[in-house]
């Protein structure tokens, strides 16, 4: 970061068993440096030392110079364990390093704080060191000067600690003056507001607070799980670092994110449901894979020269390299030229901190190979693979003296001479020059003021005010960044007090208008118009956004029609971002009245700013009927926006009804209606009126095919508790009619309805007849039977041999898993379940696993023995879980269970013996070919594609695999396939939902409401479980992938996969 001190953090969500980030490029004319383990490279002209290590430091996270340029470093005791136990025992520790003789590299080592919980975040401000430490913020001093903090103060109580503990990174302290920290995970926190209800959230967010810690806010919203890192633009413009910006896909994950004020990033999902929106998720400004960024910094000295100056630095954590960013304006927002610039080859190289010396060399964090919580690199531990702080240069580059201003004596310089120094070249010493003149208050307002008016003021300026003109932008935005320090009366001092203020610098204009916004500076409404107008009638994007986050946060209602006036442009000149602030403004506002006027306006985009600001905004008034109207209309933009309104209102859908009518009896639907339709149709289906909506459209043969298959995935869909009873005869009638067009969806919403209370035996019978038919397709005819809740009872000899026909390993993944699960709640014969018992030959882990209940009600003996001996021989028993054998064999004779007692010896490998399994594979994987190791991926033998994303095609149950190779080495990938439940990859760790009538799921979260969680339990099958009928929740220690995959592939299968899978970057 770009403060006087480093304000560092770190991700700790961070390695994750997916896709590497998008293909950066090499640094430009670069060369190569070894050091120790490490292979580096550097853009050319640059080069890297080694500052500090073992054992002045072991296992370094986040850095922060003090004022006398001694380093404080989040200290790692190499411990992963649960963080209640870190909580409970704070093995971790900061260290305080010293440079002695002045050679750059750090010789001296103290502990500053013992026992402290896990460090996320390292800032240096006004004499203490804060740090985050989950679930708090703490300010840490040392009072005596001895190099020991001996006042620990709780600054921050975030309250919630999650089992990855990302709740928390930071603090930073941005150049306004205020406080700003980061908050991740999805646990909810409640913060009081002055004048409002309290903020209850469980979304990720920036907050921000003043330095008592009062006043906290959030500026920016997100559903991405873990929010880390944040920089300042010299204009004041929040960029950050996080994982999860959006659902992985396509080679996307994580990235960096220009965060504007209002505005709502990252997943779209139910955290984010609760927060004013504008729209859709506003654009990343980096997309960088799974990189798993965490460090940035802003380089603010020359010392690499003109093209450097101002450019971002983030660490990637997986991709063991620190990438450069040169951040652009692009219309309202930032743009970003992104390429390598250190890269290093060993892959216990994790760099997670970044930060500028004053020097303006480049410090690098690598906390070493330690990390393993969240992170499934590899099941190893490696505390002993140790850290180490680098420091990065430019060849020959010339520095200045004293680059701290340890020699000025800060406390006599004058006002004056102070002010001089916002505009020195050292930018340490310009910190330190606005934080004296700060301390200085009112004795230093006047010439700050004199200072902020010195260049283009529309009056006649002074012969002070020209003196300090020949100084450059830097001088009036540090300046202003001094006055905010000071509070919301010398900002107004400065800038509404007297008329006239301009700038020809936009980013002097951004500085001006962030502070004013910053503090909710008002005034009389002539000064507050006169100045709105004046960045209005700035050429800079950026400057006009910031001027109406202003207006938008002083209570400005007259000010509406304004507001409204501006967003006309965007029907020619159309801007997502300046939009955004526009509509976030109009919220804040809540000025129903006024806003309204816009529904009238000739401007479609006036329009669709004054809809969305409406809906959003308490008291809005908008009606069902309002917007019903505009979902026909000609203009796409209003046609748009109405629609994206009404798919947030599910409780319109009875005053909905007559329109959605309307659009089902529609003789010449399009895909894209047809597709809108059933959309809205689901969405809606808690409304009485569409339930008899929906039962009409399944009995009415005269709709169009296509209205009628909108209705039937309606339906599938629309996840109700209970099924209205008007659909069972309708869906029963056409599972008997001869549509065959319709039968695959028909069997599909039947599958999809909640189980009843009791079985409709007349849908039972159809449902059945269907499974019966041989030329229905025999996917169809699984799924009909699947569609029977309670399972088969009982199973005819023709229905038993269409089910484990369905089970030989060649077959679609799909069929294979529903045979299963079939069988499995059905009451078998003894016959029957004897014969199952030989299918144990031939299943592969997945379909074995799924069978095993089908024995738990069986006391057969002889059954008994059958089955564990077929277990003992199945080339998928290292696959398969032992307490999940234990449970199905529960109710055989003794003697069953004493011959199971050698089948349990078989499954009790310990993890001793799976590294010797996994050394033993690895050194056998030899010369895997690429192009068949494709074939391997999309067979259903693997069945990889079923659940994981490659490209754009695939599955999405597990990670998203399109360039896992840039991050995954073969040992990684080996043993994910091997032992998928040695480690869960961050947001795909799986859980168990017991249900009040002992149902037991164990499946990934794909999506949670206040009334249901989406679970997948597996290849394109999900679980909607309502939260009134959940017992319980509880992690799991089992991943819905199966494990001994490695016993279905032969040698050649699985060394061609591994290749695949790393060529995959």
């Amino acid at each position: 970061m770009q403060q006087v001190s480093r304000y560092g953090s770190w991700a700790l969500a961070v390695a994750v068993l997916v896709f590497s980030g998008s293909g950066l490029t090499r640094p430009v004319g670069a060369g190569e440096t070894r050091l120790g383990a490490h292979r580096f490279t550097l853009p050319d002209g640059f080069e890297i030392e080694s500052i500090a290590g073992p054992p002045l430091v072991d296992r370094p996270i986040t850095a922060a110079f003090d004022d006398q340029g001694r380093l404080y470093v989040a200290d790692s005791s190499g411990s992963n364990d649960k963080v209640e136990k870190q909580l409970e025992e704070k093995p971790h520790r900061i260290l305080r390093l010293e440079d002695i003789d002045g050679d750059g590299k750090f010789d001296k080592s103290v502990v500053f704080a013992d026992k402290m919980m896990f460090p996320e975040g390292t800032m240096w401000l006004d004499g203490s060191l804060y740090v985050a430490a989950p679930p708090s913020i703490w300010k840490l001093t040392d009072t005596d000067g001895d190099g020991v903090a001996d006042s620990r103060v709780e600054w921050f109580a975030g309250k919630t600690l999650t089992g990855c503990a990302n709740d928390l990174h930071g603090p930073y302290a941005g150049p306004d003056g205020w406080i700003y920290w980061c908050k991740g995970a999805f646990a909810q926190q409640t913060y009081p507001r002055t004048g409002k209800p309290p903020l209850v959230t469980r979304a990720a967010h920036i907050f921000r607070a003043r330095p008592d810690g009062s006043d906290i806010e959030p500026v920016m919203t997100g559903g991405m799980d873990n929010p880390v890192d944040v920089v300042f633009t010299p204009g004041g413009e929040r960029i950050f670092t996080t994982t999860f910006l959006q659902f992985p896909g396509g080679g996307k994950r994580d990235g960096l994110i220009h965060a504007v004020y209002g505005g709502v990033y990252g997943k779209v999902w139910d955290v984010i449901e609760d927060h004013p929106r504008t729209g859709d998720v506003l654009p990343p400004l980096v997309h960088l894979g799974a990189a798993a960024p965490c460090g940035l910094v802003r380089l603010e000295a020359g010392t690499f020269g003109a093209d450097y100056q101002d450019n971002v630095f983030a660490c990637l954590f997986n991709m063991h390299k620190v990438t450069r960013h040169i951040v652009q304006p692009a219309g309202a927002t930032l743009s970003a030229e992104t390429s390598d610039f250190l890269v290093s080859d060993n892959l216990d190289f994790h760099p997670t901190d970044i930060l500028e010396d004053a020097d303006g060399s480049l410090i690098v964090v690598n906390t070493g190979g330690w990390y393993k919580l969240c992170c499934p690199t590899s099941q190893l531990h490696k505390p002993d693979i140790l850290g180490g702080i680098y420091r990065v240069k430019k060849t020959g580059a010339k520095t200045a003296s004293d680059p701290r201003g340890l020699a000025l004596k800060w406390k006599t310089l004058t006002v004056t001479e102070l002010a001089k120094l916002l505009d020195d070249p050292r930018p340490v010493v310009q910190h330190k020059a606005i934080a004296e003149l700060a301390r200085r208050k009112s004795d230093a307002l006047p010439l700050l003021k004199t200072i902020i008016w010195a260049e283009g003021a529309q009056n006649p300026v002074s012969a002070q005010q020209r003196e300090w003109a020949v100084h450059s932008a830097r001088l009036r935005r540090n300046a202003l960044w001094t006055v905010s320090r000071l509070g919301a009366d010398a900002v107004r001092t400065c800038l509404l007090e007297s008329p006239g203020y301009i700038d020809p610098d936009p980013t002097v204009l951004q500085v001006a208008a962030n502070v004013l916004s910053a503090w909710r500076v008002t005034a009389e409404p002539r000064q507050v118009d006169a100045l709105f107008q004046m960045f209005q009638n700035s050429r800079s994007l950026p400057v006009r956004r910031l001027a109406i986050e202003w207006i938008g946060r002083i209570d400005s209602q007259t000010r509406v029609p304004k507001l409204l006036a501006i967003t006309a442009q965007f029907d020619s000149q159309p801007d997502r971002v300046l939009e955004h602030a526009c509509t976030y403004a109009l919220i804040e506002l809540a000025d129903p009245e006024r806003t309204a006027v816009g529904l009238k306006a000739a401007s479609p985009a006036t329009r669709r700013v004054a809809l969305i600001a409406l809906d959003q905004m308490a008291g809005g008034g908008l009606n069902p009927q309002m917007v019903s109207e505009l979902l026909g209309s000609s203009e796409g933009v209003v046609k748009e926006t109405a629609a994206w309104i009404v798919g947030r209102h599910p409780e319109w859908g009875d005053a909905l009804a007559g329109y959605l009518q309307s659009r089902l009896v529609q003789k010449n639907l399009s895909d894209a209606d047809a597709k809108e339709l059933e959309t809205w149709l689901a969405r809606f289906a808690k409304s009485g009126s569409v339930q008899a909506l929906i039962a009409r459209g399944l009995s009415d043969a005269s709709l169009a095919p296509m209205a009628r298959v909108a209705v039937l995935r309606a339906v599938s869909q629309s996840a109700l508790k209970e099924t209205p009873a008007t659909w069972i005869p309708a869906l029963t009638s056409l599972l008997q009619g001869g549509d065959a067009a319709l039968l695959e969806p028909t069997v599909g919403a039947v599958r999809a309805l909640p189980a009843p209370k009791a079985p409709d035996p007349d849908l039972v019978a159809a449902l059945q007849a269907v499974a019966g038919r041989e030329p229905v397709p025999e996917t169809v005819r699984l799924f009909a039977l699947s569609a029977i809740h309670g399972g088969l009872n009982p199973v005819s000899d023709a229905t038993f041999e269409l089910l484990t026909r369905n089970l030989r390993p060649e077959l679609d993944v799909t069929r294979r898993s529903t045979a299963a699960d079939i069988l499995a709640r059905s009451r078998l014969t003894t016959a029957q379940l004897t014969a199952l018992t030989a299918v144990f030959q031939t299943a592969g882990p997945l379909e074995a696993d799924r069978l095993l209940p089908a024995f738990k009600d069986c006391a057969d003996e002889q059954v008994g023995t059958k089955y564990v001996d077929a277990l003992k021989a199945s080339p998928a028993l290292t696959g398969l879980r032992l307490d999940a054998i234990r449970a199905s064999l529960m109710k055989f004779p003794p003697a069953v269970h004493e011959q199971a007692e050698a089948l349990y010896q078989m499954l009790n490998v310990n993890l001793g013996k799976q590294r010797e399994k996994l050394e033993s594979l690895l050194a056998g994987l030899k010369d895997g070919d690429i192009r068949r190791g494709q074939l391997v991926f999309n067979s259903s033998k693997a069945a990889c594609a079923a659940c994981h994303q490659f490209g754009y095609l695939g599955g999405n149950v597990g990670p998203d695999l399109t360039r896992i190779g840039g991050i995954r080495q073969e040992r990684d990938l080996l043993e994910a396939i091997v032992f998928p439940s040695a480690s869960f990859v961050r947001s795909y760790e799986p859980i168990v939902v017991v249900t009040k009538s002992g149902k037991t799921w164990n499946g990934l979260i794909k999506n949670e409401s206040t009334q249901e969680i989406l679970l997948a339990t597996g290849p394109r099958e999900e679980a909607r479980i309502a939260r009134d009928d959940i017992e319980e929740i509880r992690p799991s220690t089992v991943s819905v992938m199966p494990s001994g995959l490695d016993q279905q592939l032969s040698p050649q299968d699985l060394a061609d996969l591994i290749a695949f899978l790393r060529a995959a970057k």
